[in-house]
């Protein structure tokens, strides 16, 4: 069920929508989890507090960015795919970052609880019927259905990955 139409989801979303979509979505999160734990494994622990640029978050700070995110994911896919019509808000994930401690965590800690969030993620999304995935609701600024949240889960992680790459390797 990968032919998602641009209505749901928001504009700011179609970059990691564009990231994930080349997989079904339970195939993306399962491959997501395998890549992204052998991505973050193999980095050099002198990288683990860099920062490409001044106000830029470091390597542990992203991957718990990462985490952070896609519990907040989760919690909107389940309440919609439970047919809660509740608007919920936005969240500011610059506001998370200093207050994760992400530094005072050791890598192993941060891939071992990453790992337990993208099970729990991919356990969360086979539960979920082909209505329910069909299913929209209200977060932030716009309309989202429960199966482009999964697809936005896969793909905001490639697009990390892929500036760790690009700046911080």
């Amino acid at each position: 069920m990968n032919d998602l139409d641009k209505d749901e989801y928001r504009g700011y979303f179609e970059t990691y929508v564009n990231k994930s979509l080349h997989n079904s979505l339970i195939d993306g999160l399962s491959i997501g989890l395998k890549d992204t734990i052998s991505f973050f494994s193999s980095i050099q622990s002198d990288k683990f507090d860099f920062r490409y640029a001044e106000g830029k978050w470091t390597i542990r700070e992203l991957l718990l960015h990462l985490i952070d995110a896609e519990r907040v994911f989760n919690y909107r896919a389940l309440r919609f795919a439970r047919n809660d019509s509740t608007s919920l808000p936005g969240f500011d994930e610059n506001d998370y970052v200093p207050e994760s401690n992400a530094s005072e965590r050791s890598m192993e800690s941060l891939i071992e609880e990453y790992e337990l969030v993208r099970k729990s993620t991919i356990a969360l999304f086979e539960s979920f019927t082909d209505e329910a995935l069909k299913r929209r609701g209200k977060a932030g600024n716009g309309e989202v259905s429960v199966r482009a949240i999964g697809y936005i889960i896969t793909g905001h992680e490639i697009h990390h990955r892929q500036i760790i790459e690009e700046r911080y390797l």
